[in-house]
């Protein structure tokens, strides 16, 4: 097998035995690298050390990672000019810090009929967004709900046109 010592410099092709001792000797394991190639690579190292390297690259990748989150905000079709705008400018901050939206329209009582109500009124929010995001997908009708998502626009990149729903 080819060796690798603690350092990662070649020792060389030794034999199993010899490199079990020098390991032995070292008070390091050793550990078998690349088992497909011939001769096999092994390399002398503290296995549960490089074991807790590995566990702390995995940790600080992902803390640098962005989570996106769906916000969801919900709306009736009778709703108030300022109720409106108040939930609008909720909507828009979270398009800025890169969430995804998901946007609800209850029909309540005689509503229900109507669901034409809430597809307008989707229509409208998705129009005082476009310039922060687009439409995921239709709306989705349910029995006295509709909803659509909205994803912001990736800044610098291609994006799909919005959607006319």
């Amino acid at each position: 097998m080819r060796l690798i010592d603690e350092n990662k410099k070649q020792i060389g092709i030794v034999s199993l035995e010899e490199a079990l001792t020098l390991a032995e000797e070292k008070g390091l394991d050793l550990v078998e690298v690349a088992p497909n190639v011939n001769p096999p690579v092994c390399r002398i190292m503290d296995y549960g050390k490089y074991l807790y390297e590995l566990q702390k690259k995995a940790q600080e990748a992902k803390k640098h990672q962005k989570q996106i989150q769906i916000k969801e905000m919900k709306f009736t079709p009778k709703i108030s000019k300022h109720d409106y705008d108040f939930k609008l400018r909720h909507i828009r901050e979270f398009l800025e810090d890169g969430n995804k939206v998901k946007i609800t329209v209850i029909l309540r009582g005689r509503e229900r009929a109507k669901p034409q109500l809430a597809h307008d009124f989707i229509k409208r929010v998705v129009e005082d967004t476009k310039d922060l995001a687009v439409v995921e997908g239709q709306p989705k009708s349910q029995s006295f709900f509709v909803s659509t998502v909205l994803s912001p626009i990736k800044k610098g990149g291609k994006n799909a046109q919005v959607k006319n729903t």
